[in-house]
């Protein structure tokens, strides 16, 4: 199952990308994040009234909590770079290399999380960095 949420993520990732390079013209790119947030906060909210969940807050531990905020904060950053690298550059080229953070995280969980590196997912980060070059160049 979770593969093909993942798949549905995919599609939805592809799906903001374009959407956002259409919306984004004439806008600014911090404003348009911004607008973003909202409907996404609105979004996740309405599916934790929906699914009623809302009481598990008081169970969260601090630590979740800290790393939860950490991880909005990249979000948050992520963002608005990403809004504006599409307001500057093309789709085309500026989502190849917002994927490298496939690679990014391939990295990141080995030295923190302590997942394996295998030669398989070497092989995968350096066949995803040559294609994002390829795609930019």
């Amino acid at each position: 199952m979770w593969f093909i949420f993942a798949l549905l993520s995919a599609v939805f990732a592809a799906l903001t990308s374009i959407l956002a390079k259409i919306g984004i013209e004439g806008v600014n790119s911090n404003l348009a994040t911004a607008i973003r947030t909202v409907v996404v906060v609105v979004m996740a909210w309405g599916m934790v009234c929906l699914t009623h969940t809302q009481n598990g807050i008081s169970e969260i531990s601090k630590k979740s909590w800290i790393f939860l905020i950490l991880s909005g904060l990249a979000t948050g950053a992520s963002w608005l770079c990403y809004y504006r690298a599409l307001q500057l550059g093309e789709a085309s080229k500026v989502v190849p290399v917002d994927k490298l953070s496939v690679v990014i995280t391939l990295a990141l969980a080995f030295l923190f999380l302590h997942e394996e590196f295998t030669k398989k997912s070497l092989l995968g980060c350096i066949l995803i960095g040559a294609g994002t070059f390829v795609m930019v160049i």
